[in-house]
């Protein structure tokens, strides 16, 4: 059977609610684990193309990315779950990357702009469908049934070790009822679309005439100009005073407080943007790109100089489910939070296996 983030976890629903396809933190690294961050490349500023956009009207809601040289990826290595100032190993070395210009949309795709698509196409999202029984013959018929996953918080504190935890799958979860049944999406037509699968984010961009960034265009566009900076806006973190983005405040992974004025999603556009234009590049909801993920990427593409417009591995692997190919996400959630969390700093990654939606995913797109 072909790997998929459905099959572990609808195998495991009879027993315990379980969770798979997506990562958000590395683990530990094993005793005597090196990384080599030594990279001439740490202090390069970002040497951006001209500013000229292509003549002829912007389009509707995009921003010009003039491309350029930069430097991708950080240097702080993590040791354990992800804590402040931390980065996971795949970030590292530090190398020069270079991209050519590009429009991007200035915020996440929203319901409002996906409602559309869904008017003028009929399309049914990959958690609006049904689960193929032979493809999952072990499953009971009821755990095929449509679905996604769902971010439940706890009553009391647990460990942070183990995500299923916190993570449900639920039958009748989808872009319109992005926690299940019995919610909806009213008053949220200016959120970002959730409960995305890879091919419903590409399926979405085809018919706009777009395409999804890849991980190299996603970060440049997020870093807004800016050079060795550790967030969106700077090297200042998160506080009560100025949270910057929409994140996660208190006990992880209890309720949200929503101290920031956000408990869960919330509109986009709500922050302040970056250097070009774009908003929420931090918080809010991840956001697909096309690369395949590997934690090796940046180690492979150091050994070759500048690259130029990368397009990521011909293959995901992912070490802490070696059978689940994975795609590369950006820019953290919602759910992220120092204490669990801080892929919502600029040069960090995530994964998650193309087939697994779930309520923290959406994606914006470029052309």
């Amino acid at each position: 059977m072909k790997p998929s983030g459905h099959a572990p976890l609808l195998s495991s629903i009879v027993a315990v609610t379980a969770i798979s396809g997506f990562t958000f933190c590395q683990k530990k690294a094993e005793p005597g684990a090196a990384v080599n961050t030594a990279s001439s490349s740490i202090d390069s500023p970002t040497r951006e193309n001209p500013r000229q956009a292509p003549a002829g009207d912007a389009p509707a809601g995009m921003v010009w990315i003039p491309g350029g040289e930069f430097s991708m990826g950080e240097t702080a290595i993590s040791t354990g779950m992800c804590g402040d100032a931390e980065a996971s190993r795949d970030t590292v070395p530090i190398h020069r990357v270079a991209v050519d210009g590009f429009w991007m949309d200035s915020t996440e795709v929203s319901n409002a702009e996906f409602a559309k698509f869904i008017a003028a196409t009929n399309y049914r999202t990959v958690a609006e469908r049904p689960l193929n029984p032979a493809e999952f013959p072990d499953v009971p018929p009821e755990a095929l049934k449509p679905g996604a996953n769902v971010f439940t918080p706890v009553l009391a504190p647990v460990p942070l070790d183990n995500p299923i935890r916190w993570w449900r799958f639920q039958n009748g979860a989808d872009w319109r009822h992005p926690e299940g049944p019995g919610t909806d999406l009213a008053g949220k037509d200016n959120y970002p679309v959730v409960q995305i699968a890879y091919e419903d984010a590409q399926a979405y961009a085809k018919w706009a005439g777009k395409r999804l960034p890849t991980e190299a265009e996603w970060e440049f566009a997020a870093r807004g100009g800016m050079s060795g900076k550790a967030f969106a806006w700077g090297d200042d973190p998160p506080t009560a005073a100025n949270f910057h983005a929409n994140l996660y405040q208190g006990a992880f992974p209890g309720a949200d407080t929503g101290e920031d004025g956000y408990a869960g999603a919330g509109p986009v556009a709500k922050f302040p943007a970056n250097g070009y234009g774009l908003y929420d590049v931090a918080g809010n909801v991840w956001e697909w790109t096309t690369d395949w993920y590997r934690p090796d990427t940046y180690a492979r593409d150091a050994t070759m100089g500048v690259v130029h417009n990368p397009h990521g591995p011909d293959s995901g692997f992912d070490p802490s489910e070696p059978g689940v190919a994975k795609k590369a996400i950006r820019g953290g959630s919602f759910l992220c939070t120092i204490q669990y969390c801080t892929r919502y700093r600029i040069g960090s990654r995530g994964q998650a296996e193309p087939n697994s939606p779930t309520m923290h995913l959406g994606f914006r797109c470029v052309k």
